[in-house]
């Protein structure tokens, strides 16, 4: 990726947008270790597509770990089938987590990782921030953590059944 990933502000789906699938492919192309990705739903995410699911499969090596925070699933089994289908793959890296105190509306929808982080302020208009500033990745997953403290798991790799 030759491009670094931007700073600052940013408004609009379709940036919000752009901004998921260079952050997954940065991930990957730079060896991030550990990401966080957290939103009520995920329905609004490019997760169904198949650049965000090859980044994704690019990035799953050993030592890689992810954390997945939602008030429910749902919308991802159902609108996301690829990313279900790479979820199913790589479980043993993937820690999926239910926060059903959190209101939807007071939900953080944000990607962080040691090196960018990207928070949709407002999700409903995608506009937010996003960027690399030290302050900023520190106060994210603080309250990231925070939240991860009160979820529990949930969105299971597979379901077993008799």
């Amino acid at each position: 990726m030759a491009d670094p990933l931007p700073s600052g502000r940013f408004s609009g789906r379709e940036a919000f947008l752009q901004l998921v699938r260079d952050a997954l492919a940065c991930a990957a192309h730079e060896g991030w270790r550990e990401i966080i990705m957290s939103d009520a739903s995920f329905e609004d995410w490019p997760l169904r597509e198949r650049s965000v699911v090859e980044s994704l499969q690019a990035w799953s090596t050993s030592g890689r770990h992810m954390v997945l925070l939602a008030s429910s699933y749902e919308e991802v089994i159902r609108l996301h089938p690829r990313f279900v289908s790479w979820r199913q793959t790589w479980g043993h890296i993937l820690d999926c987590r239910l926060a059903r105190t959190v209101a939807r509306t007071d939900f953080p929808s944000a990607i962080w990782s040691q090196q960018w982080f990207m928070y949709r302020v407002d999700p409903q208009h995608s506009t937010g921030v996003c960027g690399t500033e030290r302050e900023r990745l520190i106060a994210l997953k603080e309250s990231l953590d925070e939240t991860i403290r009160n979820s529990s798991p949930g969105f299971a790799a597979s379901t077993l059944g008799l």
